[in-house]
């Protein structure tokens, strides 16, 4: 496993540094610094009162906490969310409530997860044809249901 610097600044006091719950795991919990409710089939921001320093080549993804999920309807919009290398700002989720029941969370209660991606960048070249494949054009369900 290769360890990557990542630098972080709490914005409040109150912030919670990301932490992982077991050795080797991909995500890393993140943390409400502060009390919130969302209501049946509303979207929030929510802040995590952090700022971080992701270094070029990697992201930080943003995803939903499946335990939110599965139990009470909560996801992120924008799923997974990016942390690009070059911001510099608040990381804020934008939260959804799914469920038709009003969501409270307190201030110190774990809200989305995070996983740091290394990533290539492409290079588009124009052409006129592209080679051909099995699957060609086939999308949106071409392959069936079985």
């Amino acid at each position: 496993m290769i360890m990557v610097e990542v630098k972080i600044k709490k914005l409040r006091p109150e912030a919670i540094i990301p932490t992982y719950a077991n050795h080797g795991d991909a995500g890393m919990d993140i943390y409400s610094p502060e009390d919130f409710v969302i209501g049946p089939g509303e979207i929030k921001i929510i802040p995590t009162g952090l700022a971080l320093e992701i270094p070029y080549g990697f992201e930080l993804q943003i995803r939903p906490r499946s335990g939110l999920a599965a139990k009470h309807g909560i996801s992120l919009v924008n799923t997974p969310g990016t942390l690009d290398a070059g911001f510099r700002g608040e990381l804020k989720l934008i939260m959804i409530n799914h469920s038709p029941d009003i969501f409270s969370a307190l201030a110190g209660e774990r809200i989305a997860q995070a996983v740091l991606n290394r990533f290539e960048t492409a290079e588009f070249k124009e052409v006129s044809e592209l080679s051909a494949s099995q699957r060609g054009e086939g999308g949106l369900g071409s392959t069936g249901k079985k």
